[in-house]
């Protein structure tokens, strides 16, 4: 006894070699017992099962062994019943895997349950009925009823003992898997003098300690009856197809009496201790055939042995065997089992990387059971087979995420049965993103337009950029680029925000300052590295009708008058004069029109819509007045229209007098303010008292320069004028070229004068000081300088205007002051 304990312990820590464990442990094991120590016989460190996530993988099989991988040993899970698990089926023994992730690796392993005596011979019928004749001889055999020990080996049914055993006695018959147990008569039997015994049938089992099962034998002695059953064969041999269908016919047996009568009559029976046979085929107690009564599995048992037994009215008997074997069928599919999977996977993960680990089972046999396996849906996957009925899925090919972010992979596995079965699992692939794509603008360059004058902080354009990975990958930041615009920073004109790319500006635009500018945005990823891309953002300033005409001509002077000289003789579209106007803004806002908004006479003169010329529109008459007051508006085309004024003064005349004498009052028509009276009374007054003491002076100073002039005059000294160089006529245009301011020095004999010429205007105005005192005279003498025929200049001068100041220097002289416009 002590020795079968230590082969068991010995088996119990065995283990071979080549990747596969194998370990004998005893049934009946409590939870928690150890089985075998992995770590140590695959030679593995124990880090190594905690980060390979090491477990058990049983398949279809029972959960009884589970792995500790804090000590890399293998523990009972549950109660193992090696009867329960195998049967009668030596040796006992379950086959799993150990697993283990990154990389993925799987070890065999097998454990050997050895069979321990749990369980007792047990008879089928505690109590049998026997009725033999008294005329039995003696060594004549009753077949017993043989008692079913679910042990095996050592621990199953070993031998049968009778008592009381002075009339009958054991015999055992076939061998030891297969035994038949007779009752053998010892001695004659006599009824009258016992009718009846009883007997007790014992089975005893080769463990330790041993153990037994009874069985009661009552023997009724009946008359005489001297044959005894025979069958045909003593073996009987037939096939059936699995999930064949009830009452199926599987085989008749036959067996003969030699006696006549009821003792001649056979009836037949199952004498089977098992359940599980006696509830899978039925025989005909009168007829011998045996049908199927229970549904049939090839995968559950292969072959069938059933003992059937023939008994005659008079209770003789005789036996046979039937053995029924079991024909496959396909009807089995593969069972796919994902040992190790992946459900996420890096875009940037090289070809031939593991996915998931397969193993395929299919119960049937032959080649029922030979499977095949093949992946579907996407060629960059492949299915590897490593080893029979194992399988890796690994990537063919590169993966991009941008494409696919998720694979449904179906693994089919078909068996070579006809027709074939074949089964399938779909595996779910999730694609984890890496940052390979840059943020991409939806356009390859930006034009927007702002109106000018805009508020600050107003939203002017969105810049957009899609990344086409995911998550924070896909995060795209908006960048203001550095950059200057006429020397400034861009970021004092705009701003970009971050999250929307909303373009905003900083400051308020003007058209007349700047049109457009260019800058910088850049889109910029959330990924490490960031990736970005740029693109070029190009604002466009609307002008604004923001400002009025500008009128450049004729300028508004605060204390002289402005005049154009019209003739009386001037023809119908004379032209006048011109207003020239600009307005700073562009476009139409600068499309400048002209129109006469107030005039003396509006039947004399006209303004061009669009060039500004006033031009009479009919003959200038002797009575027409010589002073003409026009006020012209200039108005923009923009919305809405801005304008600006010019006041216009005309003197329709044709010589200075005329328009001196209606200018002057002209001057004084001016509105003055009430509150200046006091001052003016008072400036009168003062003036009077200098007009008298000037008047003096003058007088005094008019004698002494006319006695001085005199003297002069008898000298008989030359007298050269001076005339302006470059002066020259504009062509027959009517108007000069250009301006030239000079002083007039005169006396009272002009050959005695002088003229001064000075440096040219840029305006052709003539401007008239109303304060002059000087009398016509003087202007004729002094325009008879110019109009002397052999005078160098021939001056042509046909609208003009005239400033004439008087002045009376130290020396008495009279000087005047021209400006000549052309």
């Amino acid at each position: 006894m002590k020795h079968r304990i230590v082969l068991i312990v010995a088996l119990f820590f065995f283990c071979t070699v080549l990747g596969q464990l194998s370990y004998s442990i005893p049934e009946e094991m409590a939870p928690g017992s150890i089985v075998g120590n992995v770590a140590q016989d695959l030679g593995l460190d124990i880090k190594r099962l905690e980060s390979g996530k090491a477990r058990v993988f049983t398949g279809a099989g029972t959960a009884c062994i589970e792995l500790n991988r804090e000590k890399g040993v293998l523990l009972i899970k549950d109660r193992i019943d090696r009867e329960l698990l195998c049967r009668q089926v030596m040796p006992c023994a379950l086959h799993f895997q150990i697993l283990l992730e990154n990389p993925m690796e799987f070890y065999r392993a097998t454990v050997e349950i050895v069979d321990v005596n749990d369980n007792p011979p047990v008879f089928i019928n505690n109590d049998v009925q026997f009725n033999i004749s008294e005329s039995a001889l003696v060594g004549t055999s009753f077949t017993l009823d043989t008692a079913t020990d679910l042990d095996v080996g050592v621990n199953s049914l070993k031998s049968y003992f009778i008592k009381p055993s002075d009339t009958f006695s054991l015999k055992m018959n076939g061998d030891e898997d297969n035994r038949n147990v007779e009752m053998v008569l010892n001695a004659p039997l006599d009824r009258e003098k016992t009718d009846h015994l009883s007997l007790v049938l014992t089975a005893v089992d080769g463990g330790v300690p041993q153990m037994s099962g009874t069985m009661q034998i009552r023997v009724t002695v009946l008359d005489f009856n001297d044959n005894e059953p025979v069958f045909l064969q003593p073996v009987y041999k037939a096939s059936i197809k699995e999930n064949a269908p009830l009452g199926t016919l599987v085989v008749k047996v036959t067996a003969t009496d030699a006696d006549h009568g009821s003792n001649g009559q056979i009836m037949y029976s199952i004498t089977n201790v098992a359940n599980e046979i006696r509830d899978l085929f039925l025989i005909n107690r009168g007829s011998g055939e045996v049908t199927l009564n229970g549904k049939i599995d090839y995968e559950v048992s292969k072959q069938y042995q059933i003992n059937i037994r023939a008994s005659d009215h008079g209770g003789l008997t005789g036996s046979c065997k039937l053995i029924v074997d079991v024909l496959d069928l396909n009807d089995n599919r593969p069972n796919i089992y994902i040992m190790t999977k992946s459900n996420v996977i890096s875009e940037d993960a090289k070809p031939n990387t593991a996915v998931s680990m397969i193993k395929v089972e299919d119960v049937d046999s032959a080649e029922n059971g030979r499977v095949h396996c093949f992946s579907e849906n996407d060629d960059r996957f492949i299915l590897r087979s490593n080893t029979a009925n194992f399988y890796t899925l690994e990537t063919d090919n590169e993966l991009d995420r941008e494409l696919a972010s998720e694979y449904n992979i179906t693994v089919t596995c078909s068996d070579e049965g006809v027709p074939s079965l074949s089964s399938s699992v779909t595996l779910t692939l999730h694609i984890s993103d890496v940052n390979d794509n840059a943020p991409v603008f939806d356009r390859s360059s930006y034009e927007a337009y702002i109106v000018e004058n805009n508020s600050p902080g107003l939203s002017i354009f969105t810049v957009k950029a899609t990344d086409a990975d995911w998550n924070q990958n896909a995060r795209v930041s908006y960048i203001l680029e550095d950059s200057s615009v006429n020397g400034v920073p861009v970021s004092s004109y705009v701003s970009v925000s971050a999250d929307s790319g909303v373009i905003h500006a900083v400051r308020s635009f003007d058209y007349e300052q700047i049109k457009d500018f260019r800058f910088c945005v850049k889109a910029q990823d959330g990924g490490s590295p960031p990736l970005s891309s740029n693109v070029t953002v190009k604002i466009l300033v609307q002008d604004q009708n923001d400002n009025a005409p500008q009128v450049l001509y004729p300028v508004q002077t605060g204390g002289s008058l402005v005049a154009e000289m019209v003739p009386r003789s001037a023809d119908v579209g004379y032209l006048v004069t011109k207003v020239v106007a600009v307005d700073v803004d562009s476009g139409q806002n600068a499309w400048l029109s002209y129109k006469l908004q107030k005039a003396a006479d509006r039947a004399l003169f006209e303004v061009g819509l669009q060039n500004g010329e006033i031009r009479t529109i009919r003959q200038v008459t002797d009575k027409d007045a010589v002073k003409q007051r026009l006020t012209v508006i200039v108005e923009d085309n923009g919305q809405p229209s801005r304008s600006a004024t010019v006041i216009v003064n005309v003197a329709v005349a044709d010589s200075f007098p005329e328009v001196l004498s209606e200018f002057t009052d002209f001057t004084h028509d001016k509105e003055y303010n009430d509150n200046l009276t006091f001052y003016l009374v008072l400036a009168l007054a003062v003036v009077s008292f200098l007009f008298i003491t000037c008047v003096v002076v003058i007088i005094s100073v008019k004698i002494y320069r006319w006695r001085q002039s005199r003297i002069l005059y008898h000298s008989n000294l030359p007298v050269i004028p001076y005339y302006p160089p470059r002066y020259s006529d504009t062509l027959g245009t009517a108007t000069l070229p250009h301006v030239y301011n000079y002083d007039t020095c005169r006396t009272t004999d002009s050959r005695k004068s002088d003229c001064k010429f000075g440096r040219a205007g840029s305006q052709n105005v003539l401007i008239m000081d109303p304060s002059s005192t000087g009398t016509m005279q003087r202007i004729q003498s002094e325009k008879s300088i110019l109009d002397e025929p052999d005078s160098p200049l021939e001056v042509r001068i046909s609208r003009y205007y005239y400033h004439c100041s008087a002045e009376f220097d130290c020396f008495g002289l009279s000087m005047v002051r021209f400006q000549y416009l052309g």
